[in-house]
């Protein structure tokens, strides 16, 4: 069975990482897609995020990389998917996410969504909260892939140029 993980990833955190790499121990096949998500601006562009996402899962041979334009259950459909997986940190990212979930089934009531509880070492990490980090020279190492990390680093010198 296939299974889709969206998100943003701006940029892909070791939580993020943490959820690929459980999901492809479960589902045969696990699609990552790299949404642009209208309500964000993003520090790296859709192909940034792309090529950093690739890298860092290359060593996960069932686990492919993609874009994600439009409604999430187009997506799905066009891939053949029926599972959607959703990591969760907090009780309130699961308010929103079940609001999500709920929607996407009224969309499309054939495919379910599986939520997977973030390892304990990741439950306070978010992609904000690492932009937030290296846009104040602190050290992002052990929170993002090392390639994140270096990117992370010279994107934030390009911005102050």
């Amino acid at each position: 069975m296939k299974a889709l993980y969206p998100g943003t990833f701006d940029p892909v955190t070791n939580g993020h990482i943490d959820i690929i790499e459980r999901a492809s121990k479960i589902f045969e096949e696990v699609i990552v897609a790299v949404a642009a998500n209208l309500e964000k601006t993003p520090l790296f562009n859709t192909d940034e995020r792309l090529d950093m996402l690739r890298q860092s899962c290359s060593h996960l041979k069932q686990v492919r990389v993609n874009s994600l334009e439009g409604l999430l259950v187009d997506c799905v459909r066009d891939q053949g998917v029926k599972v959607i997986v959703k990591g969760l940190r907090a009780v309130s990212d699961f308010e929103y996410e079940f609001q999500m979930a709920a929607m996407n089934r009224q969309l499309a009531q054939d495919v379910d969504t599986v939520f997977m509880m973030t390892s304990v070492q990741w439950q306070y990490l978010s992609s904000s909260i690492v932009k937030e980090i290296a846009m104040l020279d602190g050290d992002v190492n052990g929170l993002v892939p090392g390639l994140v990390a270096q990117r992370l680093g010279e994107k934030v010198s390009e911005r102050r140029g």
